[in-house]
């Protein structure tokens, strides 16, 4: 059918993996949980890097909210963008009125309530924090496509939980089967 051929393909619930040479420093070795793509533009969260200035009891903190017996957690930098506003990002099992459902993949909330239920051992079963997040314009990330610095990956959400690699790109890659010491920096156009 030549109109599904033509459709725009979003890629909401998917991952965007920086390749090797990426021309932005500030996304090099990103592992991006895409949440909201449409013809508005797209918003997703990196996890592939976390903050070495501030923790999840650091961010309770700030909220007055007792973190109770939780075990501190590494914050994530979601992003350039807003890297004062916090996201968590989150299994299906914990709906809030302002989650963002991303496909059957997993849940965006960012009110004090979730901060509330995690502390109080009420939240959702997996989760990660993040500040900040990674946003393009109508039509600019399918434009950042063409130009050969990201792969697209259905991935898992698991990746969002995974926390024994020490390195949450390179893991990406190698759950796909490829050594990403094996990819080439170098673009060119034919």
């Amino acid at each position: 059918m030549l109109g599904d051929m033509e459709s725009p393909r979003y890629l909401s619930g998917q991952f965007l993996l920086a390749l090797p040479g990426m021309s932005d420093p500030r996304f090099a070795r990103s592992i991006i949980a895409i949440c909201s793509h449409d013809e508005h533009g797209a918003l997703g969260i990196n996890i592939g890097k976390t903050s070495p200035d501030i923790s999840f009891h650091d961010i309770l903190g700030q909220f007055d909210i007792e973190p109770r017996g939780l075990q501190d957690r590494n914050i994530f930098i979601g992003g350039p963008v807003e890297m004062q506003r916090g996201f968590i990002l989150h299994s299906l099992d914990f709906n809030l009125s302002d989650t963002l459902q991303v496909g059957d993949r997993w849940g965006l909330s960012s009110s004090l309530d979730i901060l509330g239920a995690i502390a109080q051992d009420r939240g959702p079963k997996k989760w990660i924090a993040a500040l900040g997040y990674s946003g393009w314009g109508a039509g600019q990330l399918e434009f950042e496509l063409t130009q050969n610095g990201w792969s697209v990956s259905s991935g898992e959400p698991e990746w969002l939980y995974e926390t024994e690699a020490t390195d949450k790109w390179e893991m990406a890659w190698q759950a796909q089967g490829i050594d990403p010491n094996m990819l080439s920096g170098q673009f060119g156009s034919a």
